[in-house]
């Protein structure tokens, strides 16, 4: 009787183990309960851990631990509990765990081929890549015949850089498969390709060449050893034969850059004539060829760069190609390139005008009205590049006046208009106008997604979220909010300009949740990559796969990573210096000192808000209902659905969190890692540590942002304040004060610190605002009596500044420079004397105007304003 109990035992237990990896979880469930009610294996341990499994994959952590534990105990000797625990932890992103764990299983079934692939998928996820050459050799002990353990192994060494090793483990595995050479099979294929690029990465170039030449015919992917071949053939300087390579590229696709300049090496061409000769056969093969009338305009000069340009542009222009000025836009560093270019097209747009032909002298047909208009759309770009906004708007409002159903005029009417009113260093303008203008254009044409993302975007410049998310409804899908589609859907661009938005507006929470969102968004992409390491094994896609694990090293190196991490940093260095105190207390205080009529109209004012979140309150919570109720339905008819829901992102949390510096320094770390040529990452780092008074890190942030650019005016307050703590510190120990004394003295000198900051000033005064405004700044700092000098130096309105900055406003308002709020209302007053269209520099009250303008009632004051625009 026991030994049939003890089979049912085990067939239950294989049963549940089938539930599992069929994902038929509630009929694991039923099988676990049939074996745990029998009291003989009540605490049956390899069982208690399956359930515990199968319960976390229905949401149910809590239990899922406490069973799986459970088990653990029960049976320390099982493998089986041992790797379930591992899979658990898995689930919950503790790689490092999981690896300890599969290794205890390991140790009681050291050949388990389920837990030794398991452990390597973790290891080559945390890229603990020696651990994974050894997991990869025992599985090609265990199954030699299995195509997966040969490249795996071979994967592991090329990952170590052991390219050689790499390339002899998968010639050892090429010479088993059985290819007749006339078959044609991707896979083999692709292994070939793979091998090849391991050979080329050993530096095995010659050998790589013979590779790719014999094996040639059994290569599916022609174009890749065309361009390999190429390749293999400068490096080994058979110039002759790479030519003929990059002719026949040429001729698969002319408008291809690199084929050229493969080409420009390989015939290495002794001056500009023999250079340009290249390219003339070029035009004489491919009529109607663009890149190859493109790419001599970067090295000629004078007349044959006037002459080249003018066939280039007449070609263009007639055909009708909106991007041509993007193509030309890296010529406008050269002054002498920029000058040709404006001349020759402004003679194009007047004769244009006048006889409809490029020029008065020309013999051929007359141009069709639309070649005019494109001429126009250029120099509205042109006149933009080089900041001449005025002619800019001209030019545009012309085409708009001539086609005013053009999309791509409003656009760049939208740019003129932007890049003539956001001319502070921060790009802070008359951006609702730009809105305005935005809204107007992405009506002309409802379906185009890139208008409506673009409109959505000056909508969340201007500060209004509520109408981006409007405008972004319309392309996302139906049933769902646009916030959580977006977010669904990783635009990280919309949650950027959101965190942005909201920082603007003080919403910190908010802001927080949005860079918290994207953060997500990273931490899902390297999660993701956790299912190709067998995907790609086995479909032998082995250069696309190398490729992914590259990126996903460097995938934090993004900018968008990088905005918003320094968006999130910057706040918690603002939550941490101004924490977030409490309304209701602050509410007694402020209604202490008032009268009961003017306390009456408070409480009044208060209800109607209170009133209004309220029913914005509700409306959420019906859209949220709405939402969970589909979710709801989804997962009852997907029982694939694993583990239990993320913790939610509450703003206010965000916003209150105990110890900000910690979070920021979450941010950071990345940032160090992996952006460490930018110096704000640097800046950024000492900020963080100099509110921890960590000395010898400011130190480092310091020395390292000073090799990046030494004359940064953040910089220069970092180093003043770096300077002055380090003379006032008494707590410090004496080994860390005396390398402080040394650096600094290495580095720096023996400088005053007053007398450093008037010499910053006296360098960098004639560059930007930025320099007298942080010099001004840290007079101040240093000495309280220099305000009336600091703050004369922060407002002047000299020609040679060509910017006025909004922080010099903002820091006069707040206290910055002390008490200066008169002084604010002056400087303001002068600053939209110079530019009247900036909106930060408007009258009090302007804002206003213009949020009805955007909304469509649009008032005489501000139609006037658009007008002249």
């Amino acid at each position: 009787g026991a030994a049939v109990l003890i089979v049912s035992k085990a067939s239950k237990v294989f049963k549940v183990l089938r539930c599992y990896e069929h994902k038929q979880y509630r009929n694991g469930l039923k099988f676990c309960k049939q074996v745990l009610s029998n009291p003989k294996f009540s605490e049956h341990g390899e069982t208690l851990a399956m359930k515990g499994l199968t319960l976390n994959c229905l949401g149910k952590k809590e239990e899922a631990y406490e069973l799986v534990r459970r088990g653990l105990r029960n049976d320390l000797k099982s493998h089986v509990c041992w790797h379930v625990y591992g899979l658990l932890q898995r689930s919950d992103k503790k790689y490092d765990e999981a690896i300890k764990c599969y290794r205890n299983a390991l140790k009681w079934d050291k050949d388990n081929l389920q837990i030794l692939r398991d452990l390597s998928l973790l290891q080559i996820q945390m890229r603990d890549l020696e651990g994974y050459r050894e997991t990869r050799y025992q599985l090609l002990q265990l199954r030699p015949a299995q195509r997966a353990s040969w490249i795996g192994y071979a994967i592991a060494y090329h990952l170590l850089e052991d390219y050689e090793m790499a390339a002899k483990i998968i010639e050892e595995f090429r010479k088993t498969q059985q290819t007749s050479p006339d078959k044609v099979d991707y896979e083999y294929s692709e292994l070939l390709l793979y091998q090849n690029e391991v050979l080329r990465e050993a530096g095995l170039l010659r050998e790589a060449l013979e590779h790719l030449t014999t094996y040639e015919k059994q290569i599916c992917d022609k174009l890749a050893v065309e361009e390999t071949k190429g390749e293999l053939l400068l490096n080994l300087e058979r110039f002759e034969e790479a030519a003929d390579v990059y002719r026949r590229l040429q001729e698969r696709n002319p408008e291809n850059w690199s084929y050229y300049h493969g080409l420009e090496k390989a015939l290495k061409p002794a001056s500009t004539e023999e250079k340009l000769k290249i390219y003339e056969e070029a035009w004489e093969k491919y009529p109607k060829g663009l890149v190859p009338r493109r790419l001599p305009l970067s090295f000629l000069s004078g007349d044959k760069f006037r002459e080249c340009l003018d066939r280039y542009l007449r070609m263009n222009f007639s055909k009708g190609c909106p991007p041509v000025f993007t193509t030309l836009r890296s010529l406008c560093q050269d002054k002498e390139k920029v000058s040709i270019i404006e001349e020759l097209v402004v003679g194009f747009e007047t004769s244009l005008r006048s006889c409809r032909m490029f020029s008065p002298n020309d013999d051929g047909k007359e141009e069709p009205p639309t070649t005019l208009l494109w001429v126009q759309y250029f120099l509205a770009q042109h006149y933009d590049q080089i900041r001449q906004h005025t002619m800019a708007l001209e030019y545009i409002n012309a085409a708009i006046e001539s086609t005013p159903t053009l999309i791509e005029l409003f656009l760049i009417k939208i740019y003129s208009n932007c890049s003539m009113l956001i001319k502070t260093m921060i790009h802070a303008g008359n951006i609702r106008e730009a809105a305005r203008w935005m809204d107007e254009a992405q009506a002309l044409d409802t379906a185009d997604r890139f208008i409506n993302s673009k409109c959505a975007k000056y909508l969340l410049k201007a500060g209004l979220i509520k109408e981006a998310e409007e405008m972004c409804a319309k392309f996302t899908r139906e049933g769902a909010s646009a916030v959580e589609n977006l977010n669904e859907m990783q635009c990280m661009w919309f949650q950027t300009e959101c965190a942005l938005a909201y920082k603007s507006m003080k919403k910190y929470g908010e802001a927080l949740k949005k860079c918290h969102e994207i953060e997500r968004h990273f931490v899902e992409i390297t999660d993701d990559q956790f299912d190709f390491h067998t995907y790609c094994m086995r479909k032998m896609t082995l250069r696309s796969y190398v490729d992914l694990l590259k990126l996903e090293d460097v995938l934090r190196m993004h900018p968008f990573y990088f905005k918003a991490s320094q968006t999130a940093i910057l706040i918690y260095l603002n939550l941490h210096d101004n924490p977030l105190t409490d309304d209701s207390k602050e509410l007694q205080a402020d209604t202490g000192n008032l009268t009961d009529k003017e306390l009456k109209k408070l409480r009044n004012k208060q209800r109607r808000a209170q009133k209004k979140a309220q029913l914005e309150e509700e409306k959420k919570n019906a859209e949220k209902e709405k939402q969970l109720k589909n979710q709801k339905k989804k997962k009852e008819d997907d029982d694939e659905e694993i583990g239990g829901p993320k913790e939610e992102l509450i703003p206010e949390k965000l916003a209150r969190v105990e110890n900000p510096l910690d979070e920021a320094v979450k941010f950071l770390t990345p940032l160090k890692n992996l952006v460490k040529n930018k110096i704000d990452t640097h800046l950024l780092a000492f900020e963080i540590y100099f509110r921890k008074e960590k000395f010898l890190l400011m130190l480092q942030s310091v020395k390292r942002a000073y090799a990046i650019d030494p004359d940064h005016p953040w910089l220069h307050q970092c180093l003043v304040r770096f300077f002055k703590g380090v003379s006032e510190s008494k707590d410090l120990a004496e080994s860390v004060s005396m390398v402080l004394k040394q650096e600094i003295s290495r580095l720096f000198g023996e400088s005053n610190l007053f007398f450093l900051t008037c010499l910053f000033f006296m360098f960098n005064f004639q560059f930007h605002l930025f320099s007298s405004f942080t010099a001004a700044k840290m007079m101040f700092y240093l000495d309280r009596s220099t305000q009336k000098k600091a703050v004369e130096l922060a407002i002047a309105l000299d020609e040679s500044l060509n910017n006025r900055n909004i922080q010099v406003l903002e820091s006069l308002r707040d206290g910055g420079l002390g008490e200066a709020k008169e002084t604010a209302e002056l400087y303001r007053a002068e600053c939209h004397k110079i530019y009247p269209y900036t909106l930060a520099f408007m009258p009090p009250g302007y804002e206003e105007n213009m949020k009805i303008a955007v909304n469509g009632d649009v008032s005489t004051e501000t139609e006037e304003l658009a007008n002249d625009m």
